[in-house]
């Protein structure tokens, strides 16, 4: 029976700090939760989540996942706790230490996320920051592996901001090696020292390409991928992003472009008739609630190799 193994840097605050044999091990593990193939309890641990920003999946993922491990979460928010008063974050990261077995943060600023980790004595998950989104990509990449079996030539394309998302996704990609498109208009393209990140790691760089053409990006791929265009914190941005990703919507026009193969994915919430219509959003090639789901299966399996 497989079993977790513990994770070499005890943390996962990027895509990368896990190895591409890990990254691998975490989607078999999670495979192996869905289908029901292993049981692990955990003897009652505790996982603290601290969030900064609402959530739906991420929260609810995490508890289902920690309940279905024999363990408990704690839920902090900043209105119901002294995090919301300003207390420092190296005082709550110690005092947490002593409570909780893991901590999930989902926050604005990654700096703030690693404050956490440099003060905690346990465990410190990405639930999302602006800069990165892994929990989701591991998700998104496990929803792959289970469409077409491996990653072998693969093709992403995400079309949309160049944000959190499409971070990880860049990321996770020069990991496995898969090829990775970033359709985005100009001036919204990810993070540069990402990109270097990733072609610091890409054997073959020709495997990340960043364009404004989404007509372009989206020939011949297998994985069409969109996210909301105003991220959680840009609400006021709402009206000028829409006109200028005007021309980035997945649509039936764009997915004939496609491989016959390709298949749709949305960290969800979406927001129909925006980033995807509602046709394409419903259609057979949709695969958006099997990646939803797979959140709490790739979830449990990374706290049972953090919790070992």
């Amino acid at each position: 029976m497989l079993k977790p193994n513990k994770l070499a840097n005890n943390k996962f605050l990027s895509s990368l700090d896990i190895s591409r044999d890990e990254f691998l091990h975490i989607l078999e593990l999670a495979k192996s939760f869905k289908n029901k193939k292993i049981n692990i309890d955990l003897d009652g641990k505790v996982l603290g989540l601290i969030f900064d920003k609402s959530s739906t999946r991420t929260r609810v993922s995490f508890q289902v996942a920690m309940s279905r491990l024999g363990c408990t979460t704690i839920d902090l928010n900043p209105t119901t706790s002294q995090i919301g008063r300003g207390e420092p974050i190296k005082d709550t990261a110690r005092v947490l230490s002593r409570y909780c077995d893991v901590i999930a943060i989902r926050t604005f600023d990654h700096s703030d996320l690693e404050e956490y980790a440099k003060w905690s004595t346990k465990p410190v998950i990405n639930a999302l920051t602006d800069l990165e989104h892994p929990c989701q990509a591991l998700a998104d990449f496990l929803t792959i592996n289970e469409e077409f079996c491996d990653f072998k030539d693969v093709v992403l394309t995400f079309i949309g901001d160049g944000n959190n998302v499409a971070h990880s996704l860049i990321l996770c990609g020069a990991l496995l090696g898969v090829e990775v498109r970033i359709a985005c208009p100009k001036g919204y393209e990810p993070n540069s020292l990402v990109i270097e990140q990733a072609y610091k790691i890409y054997k073959n760089k020709n495997l990340l390409k960043i364009t404004d053409d989404p007509n372009t990006a989206v020939i011949g791929s297998n994985v069409l991928y969109t996210d909301v265009w105003s991220s959680m914190g840009e609400e006021n941005q709402k009206d000028e992003k829409e006109k200028v990703f005007n021309g980035f919507t997945i649509n039936s026009d764009l997915v004939s472009k496609a491989h016959k193969d390709a298949i749709i994915l949305h960290c969800l919430p979406a927001y129909r008739s925006k980033e995807i219509t509602n046709e394409i959003f419903e259609s057979d090639k949709s695969r958006i609630f099997d990646q939803a789901e797979n959140r709490l299966h790739a979830q449990q399996a990374l706290l049972s190799c953090l919790l070992q």
